[in-house]
């Protein structure tokens, strides 16, 4: 079975911890032994990440270095994928003992610059701050911000991912057996020009309607949506909140769920169920339980 694997940004810093290479580090040792049990399972596997706090940090680090020279977000989402990559694939050869080759690979993600999201930024990136604080920062430096709970972050843009040039490499990747760490933060965004070359945009993909098309693309047989929470629950946050086993689409796509967090996760495993696969989301200690249909929540046409 080909598994598509998208690690929540818990599986690399839960909120409130420092964003060291210590803390990011502990948190992939536990992601990684149990995406190893999936590999000794039999499974094929490609991984994908996060990378919302890395790419903010990084943004802040450049712009307090020289502001009129900072990098640009796809090549600080390059920088992020292979930074996070590098500490997934170390981890994940350790845990499997070297006994499978792990690779990482930078992937460029098209999307349309005719995107409405470039005229709306949403998606969140970088640490948190109090609304002072951020609209300092926002008037400094020309961000967009917005309230993310109780805290206020840049927001940027988020279109969506309409195609993965770097599909035939990972599909010569998986044919030998390697197993597969791309994707990250939702890929590098790119837009193609008209005399068909590429070319980097600013703007930060949604890391799991990548992993969606990703797996689509593959033609994987499931995607799991690994998280902190061990299932999809209908009424959620109330004394009424229950988990829920199995979704249809149909009965998905009707759940309201966070726009922040399982809103995104929700939608991205109803797009690629659709595509003739099964999704699942759940808690990332049970990887391999949800593809055994004893953990997390299901979701499939039927």
């Amino acid at each position: 079975m080909l598994v598509v694997a998208a690690l929540g940004g818990n599986a690399l810093l839960m909120r409130g911890q420092p964003l060291t290479a210590e803390a990011q580090r502990k948190n992939v040792q536990i992601a990684a032994q149990s995406l190893a049990a999936v590999v000794r399972a039999g499974h094929s596997l490609v991984v994908t990440h996060g990378n919302g706090p890395q790419v903010g940090l990084l943004a802040l680090q450049g712009a307090a270095y020289s502001p009129d020279e900072a990098f640009p977000l796809d090549v600080l989402g390059a920088q992020t994928e292979g930074m996070i990559g590098y500490i997934i694939e170390q981890e994940l050869e350790n845990a499997l003992e070297h006994d499978r080759p792990v690779a990482t690979l930078l992937t460029q993600v098209l999307v349309d610059l005719a995107d409405p999201a470039f005229l709306k930024p949403d998606k969140f990136v970088g640490p948190v701050y109090t609304q002072a604080e951020a609209e300092t920062r926002a008037a400094a430096a020309g961000w967009h911000i917005a309230a993310d709970g109780p805290h206020w972050r840049r927001v940027v843009p988020s279109p969506r991912p309409v195609e993965i040039p770097d599909l035939r490499v990972l599909k010569l990747l998986l044919d030998r057996g390697v197993v597969v760490i791309c994707a990250g933060g939702g890929g590098i965004p790119v837009v193609r020009l008209e005399d068909g070359s590429l070319m980097g945009v600013e703007a930060v993909i949604d890391k799991d309607a990548s992993s969606a098309l990703l797996a689509a693309q593959l033609g994987a047989d499931a995607l799991l949506m690994l998280t902190d929470v061990e299932a999809v629950y209908q009424d959620f946050g109330t004394p009424a909140a229950r988990s829920l086993a199995h979704l249809s689409v149909a009965q998905a796509r009707q759940l309201v769920m966070p726009a922040g967090s399982m809103g995104p996760k929700v939608k991205a495993a109803c797009d690629f169920a659709q595509s003739g696969g099964v999704s699942a989301i759940g808690r990332l200690q049970d990887a391999l339980a949800m593809l055994e249909e004893t953990a997390g929540t299901r979701i499939t046409m039927d």
